[in-house]
């Protein structure tokens, strides 16, 4: 009896019928070793179907211990370099250059008699080898006659993600907690779906999948000690365990490796309900009880799922830097991964994948090597947008740090809030950005986003009757960065005639037409990327750029928490907006990219998209809507970038004027100012048919150019209104400023203090020059804007802050506002201002926007910068990050915060009151 190691669904393949298929038919024979595992069935089902389209007669034969294949022209030998049944049987010349293209690398060559071997370093390899056969007989209509090819992959890793997450929160749960049920999900659970989208993962070769969710294990196991801790009933239990196999079970044999990622530390609700605490606390201290609930639940997903990796995030949901992160790591995610492999009785440690954001990862890894081996780290490269194929500074340095201290560093393209919703597929930007990935960071993986619509997987943000999925939609982006990911260093000329003729073929044009459709591609790629790293506020999604930005976004950054990384690391040398005018007025020189060379560009790149994509247009003749909605897209990247250009040049008048004090400059920025407003409405127009939405994200977290709050300020034509009530506000503040008469000035109303009841013994004092500000030194404050004289401050000790953090009870009859000021420096003696691009909870009490910059001045200490809390009646308890900071006293909710820059700084006067 054959000992097959295989199960045949090739036995199998029904005759496919097409119009090669009536001409006389060429004859193949495939040899298989019965050895072949799923992955070598998989490439060998592809080709086959793939040499039956193409006309040719396929016959399949599996070899067994006491059979040899019959070596001749018409054979296909497939197979894996180290098979005991064809081991011998290869031509040793062969089968060394086979072994040489090294992992998942193959050989597809003939032999002197004809015979045609496709040989695998490993069952990956060959897969892959039949993959990039059948591209070739695809391709060309045919086998090729002369075929001797070994390759390999550059990145170890070339991976896409899923989020199991939504644009906004599920009722009474907080953000990333998202329990896997059909009702948040159904997609979930259609295996048709899984099915293209892992053939789409295959025919790129991708080999990883990442499934981001909250806490996951909720959903998928159940726990003898914690049975209360599971949050979705039996029947969707048991299709989540039989989803999750299917899945597993059909990326393997495409040789992919599902990764499951979670944050930490998040709590199931019912767990968290039971035991009387939140599911996530980002200044929660390590809790026994939840580290053994959360290292049984990862030794149950290990033991049931032992072939799934896992993806650890320790920022974000706990306070991202110090020993509670390298505890976590060491003592309750890696015992929870080992005490599963235990049970399951496995000895081969499954893969870790460290996520560096908002952790002091090296130091994490330093502590887990000596422990746990197969680990990984993964790391942004643009933040979360696409920005530059040039990174440099300390994000650079740290991407190089992760490299080099004994683990693999995966880079990860993030998000794309600055891309989203309008296609991008500029290969060039690509291209360059993978090789950065390597040559600057010293990465070997690729962890690559959804290019638009993370939030809101499968779907698309166009308006179209029957949803767009994004693996259809965005195909040239999953295609493009699985090319580079495979081997980057292509030659440019070669990849324009590729591209040009993949286009060409995907809308039925020449070879001309499709490079066209290239160029547009390639312009209006530079467009977002160079508009975010010159004018942003922040590399994360935090921020909406194709949604614009306010007038006061461009003139004051800092207010809006200015993510100064973006420029230092991810943007090539230059000036801010504000760096720009402040040299002009002094008359300095500038240095590298400025804001005015920016704006000329990014108008330049939307001409040049759209007479390119304009000159493609006669000769399409295949999916013309989507060749329509391509071509709108254009329009809007056009439009878009004369919107910031004529914004910014405006913006640069209004600094001037804070220099000079002349409304002569004011009147010189108005005519920009309303041309932007123009563009804004042709963006509009362009939009209003074609958008669901601009962002897929439309939660509270969401803050620039508008706080999304219920899903509000998501299309461009909620935008519109804002920008003409800006545009309308500066007109009456000129004509203002031009009637303005000598008279007395207008006295400051402080803050009032609200009836508040402290439920600890910490000293107050009151606001004031001099007043001492800390209860264990003598600091003072030295100065202090009007509007906080008078108010209660609480007094904390600076040490004590400093090595447990800052925490505050109280008890209110009526709704308040707590105001906490943070010093305006990063470093470690200070607790960090609230910041959404590293902790997603930075918003919950509507504190991320700072509300009074440069508010007061301690001795020896930066300037401090008053964020505002708010709080419905009751008893309350805060708990801030470690390191100092200002507690400042409680105010109405109803008393007035206008936002405003104290200038105490030394830094210049706020101006922001002309557009608000």
């Amino acid at each position: 009896m054959r000992n097959f190691l295989i199960s045949f669904s090739l036995l199998f393949l029904a005759p496919i019928i097409s119009e090669a298929a009536k001409l006389p038919k060429e004859s193949k024979t495939i040899y298989i070793s019965s050895q072949s595992g799923q992955r070598v069935l998989f490439g060998v089902e592809r080709l086959i179907v793939t040499l039956e389209k193409s006309g040719y007669d396929v016959t399949l034969t599996v070899i067994n211990y006491r059979e040899k294949f019959l070596k001749h022209k018409n054979a296909i030998v497939v197979g894996t370099f180290n098979e005991k049944i064809f081991g011998e049987l290869f031509p040793i010349s062969l089968k060394n250059k086979s072994l040489k293209a090294g992992k998942e690398g193959f050989l597809t060559s003939y032999d002197k008699d004809g015979t045609l071997y496709i040989i695998g370093a490993d069952n990956s390899g060959t897969l892959y080898g039949c993959v990039d056969l059948s591209e070739k007989i695809a391709s060309g209509g045919k086998i090729p006659a002369q075929l001797a090819i070994t390759d390999h992959p550059q990145m170890v890793l070339r991976g896409t993600c899923i989020g199991l997450q939504k644009p906004d929160y599920l009722p009474g749960r907080d953000v990333y907690e998202y329990p896997y049920t059909p009702e948040s999900f159904p997609w979930f659970y259609d295996k048709a779906l899984w099915t293209k989208y892992l053939d789409m993962m295959v025919d790129n070769r991708f080999n990883s999948l990442y499934l981001w969710n909250g806490h996951p294990f909720s959903s998928l196991v159940k726990l003898k000690d914690y049975p209360y801790a599971l949050e979705v009933d039996e029947a969707t239990f048991k299709k989540n365990e039989e989803m999750f196999r299917f899945l597993t079970a059909e990326a393997d044999k495409r040789g992919i490796w599902v990764i499951q990622m979670f944050y930490n530390i998040i709590i199931p609700k019912p767990f968290a309900e039971k035991h009387n605490l939140k599911t996530q606390d980002r200044n929660r201290p390590i809790i026994p009880l939840i580290a053994d609930y959360t290292q049984k639940s990862i030794a149950a997903f290990v033991q049931k799922y032992p072939n799934v990796g896992i993806m650890v995030a320790l920022g974000e949901a706990m306070e991202g830097v110090g020993q509670d992160d390298i505890d976590w790591f060491t003592k309750t995610i890696i015992p929870g991964v080992k005490d599963g492999l235990k049970a399951a009785g496995i000895k081969e440690e499954p893969p870790i994948v460290l996520r560096a954001h908002d952790t002091d990862a090296p130091a994490v890894m330093k502590a887990a090597l000596p422990i746990y081996k197969n680990l990984y780290t993964e790391n942004k490269f643009n933040g979360e947008a696409l920005t530059t194929y040039g990174p440099r500074g300390a994000w650079a340095e740290l991407n190089r740090t992760l490299s080099r201290i004994g683990t693999m560093n995966i880079s990860n393209v993030h998000i794309l809030a600055n891309l989203e919703p309008f296609r991008y597929g500029s290969a060039d930007f690509i291209q360059k950005s993978v090789q950065a990935m390597d040559k600057i960071y010293g990465a070997k993986g690729l962890h690559l986003y959804p290019q638009s619509g993370y939030w809101d997987w499968p779907f698309t943000a166009d308006k179209i009757t029957q949803r767009q999925l994004q693996v259809d939609r965005d195909w040239i982006w999953y295609k493009e960065w699985a090319r580079y990911a495979w081997n980057a260093n292509r030659n440019r000329n070669d990849e324009i005639n590729y591209w040009g003729n993949q286009l060409a073929h995907k809308y039925g044009a020449n070879l001309s037409a499709g490079k066209a459709i290239l160029n547009a591609y390639e312009e209006a790629g530079e467009i977002s990327p160079k508009l975010l790293r010159r004018y942003g506020i922040t590399d994360g999604n935090r921020q909406t750029l194709t949604l614009g930005m306010l007038m006061t976004q461009l003139i004051n950054p800092f207010r809006y928490g200015l993510f100064t990384l973006m420029y230092e690391s991810e943007a090539p040398e230059g000036e801010m907006i504000i760096e720009y005018a402040e040299k002009e007025w002094n008359k300095q020189p500038h240095i590298g990219e400025t804001p005015v060379q920016i704006a000329k560009e990014v108008v330049e790149h939307g001409k040049k998209a759209l007479v390119s994509i304009n000159q493609a247009s006669t000769a399409v003749t295949k999916d013309k809507e989507e060749f329509r909605r391509l071509k709108n897209d254009m329009y809007c990247y056009d439009a878009m970038a004369n919107f910031y250009a004529e914004k910014v040049k405006s913006a640069l008048w209004v600094l001037r004027f804070k220099y000079s004090n002349k409304v002569e400059d004011l009147e010189k920025a108005l005519p920009s100012l309303q041309k932007s407003v123009d563009y804004y409405a042709q963006l509009v127009k362009l939009t209003e048919n074609d958008y669901l939405y601009a962002n897929s994200m439309q939660t509270k977290q969401r803050k620039i150019p508008m706080r999304g709050v219920d899903k509000t300020f998501i299309t461009w034509k909620e935008m519109l209104p804002v920008y003409t009530k800006e545009l309308n506000h500066f007109k009456k503040s000129i004509d203002s400023l031009k009637a303005i008469k000598p008279g007395p000035v207008v006295p400051i109303v402080a803050f009032q203090n609200a009836d508040v009841q402290l439920l600890s013994s910490n000293p107050t004092y009151i606001i004031n020059k001099s007043a001492v500000v800390f209860s264990d030194t003598t600091s003072q404050i030295k100065e202090v804007t009007e509007k906080l004289i008078g108010l209660k401050g609480i007094q904390f000790s600076i040490k004590q802050q400093i090595t447990t953090g800052t925490e505050i009870k109280f008890t209110t009859k009526t709704p308040v506002k707590l105001l906490i000021g943070f010093f305006n420096e990063k470093n470690p003696k200070y607790s960090p201002a609230p910041q959404l691009e590293i902790d997603a909870s930075a918003n919950n009490y509507g504190q991320s926007e700072i509300k009074i910059s440069n508010g007061m001045i301690v001795n020896g200490f930066p300037p401090v910068n008053i964020h505002a809390y708010s709080f419905a009646a009751g008893t309350h308890t805060l708990n801030l990050s470690k390191g100092a900071c200002l507690v400042l006293g409680f105010i109405d909710d109803k008393q007035e915060l206008r936002i405003f820059n104290a200038g105490l700084d030394g830094r210049g006067r706020d101006i922001d009151w002309l557009f608000e």
